[in-house]
This record gives C-alpha cells, structure tokens and sequence, in this order.
C-alpha cells in the first residue's frame, strides 16, 4: 500500500471507489460531480489516496472550510487491511496541522464507518436532521487519545 497526497488526476479512480462502498452510499451518484471533488482537494481542503498496484483503493478528503471530513472510502475488495486507518491519520494529522479548531463529520448510523470513527477517538455528540449520527474530534482528544502520530 502506497499513500499520497491526491491530485486531480486520481478523481476518476476516487469516484470509482466512492461508487464501489455498500454503506454511506449516494442516493444519487451524479450529486458528487468531479469538479467537486476537485474544489474539495484543491481549494476547500486536502485529500489522500491509498494506491494498491498503481490503482486508487481508498481516498479520504477533509474540508478546512466548513471544518469536516468530507469523505473516507476504501473499495470493500480492500477493506480491514489498515488502509482507512492510515488515510484516516494523514488526513486529521494534515488538517490539525492547519488548525486547531474541533472537525466534524456525519455518518449512517449502525454501519462498519460508526464504528471505526468511535475506535479513532471521535464523539458521537447526536444526529444531524437527515438521520446520519454527528461526529466531533477535537485536537485536545486526538492528543489526549495518543492518535497524533501513530503510524500505519
């Protein structure tokens, strides 16, 4: 497994694995279009990839802007091998490199993505209106949790 920073020319890999996950999946695939994806690893925040054989088998994007992880997908061909766990660490590593300030994210309740998030140090602290349990993670906790720095 290599790990990278994500360029825009990953976007057509990342989006095939975004379509490849059975849990959190998009009711409608065209809502996540390339170009956001590229404003997303471009201008808004940071993304990683996780490469298996030259190919794109997981990616994770944090947004600086509105303070979230905006994704984190691994093909499920390549799941629980410890590619999520790393692109999980380089991404909140990066992004409290940028700031301090708590992140976010929101994911399905009672699926496989619930529980890794709980096992990395986040809080579950209620729900957001569209059902999808709300995360915090703040720096203070990812210090305290001994998450900072840990490697693959």
């Amino acid at each position: 497994m290599e790990f990278r920073t994500a360029e825009t020319t990953d976007i057509a890999q990342m989006q095939v694995v975004r379509h490849l996950v059975k849990e959190n999946m998009l009711s409608n695939p065209d809502l996540v279009t390339d170009k956001d994806v590229a404003k997303y690893i471009t201008i808004r925040g940071r993304g990683w990839v996780c490469e298996i054989n030259g190919r794109v088998a997981g990616f994770a994007i944090v947004d600086l802007q509105h303070k979230s992880v905006w994704a984190l997908f691994v093909d499920p061909e390549h799941a629980e091998r410890g590619a999520g766990k790393e692109l999980h660490r380089l991404m909140i590593e990066w992004y409290f490199e940028q700031t301090k300030d708590t992140v976010f994210l929101g994911t399905s309740p009672g699926t496989r993505a619930e529980r890794f998030y709980a096992l990395q140090g986040w809080k579950n602290v209620g729900s957001y209106p569209n059902g999808e349990i709300k995360f915090e993670l703040s720096y203070q906790d990812w210090i305290r949790n001994g998450l900072a720095g840990r490697s693959k």
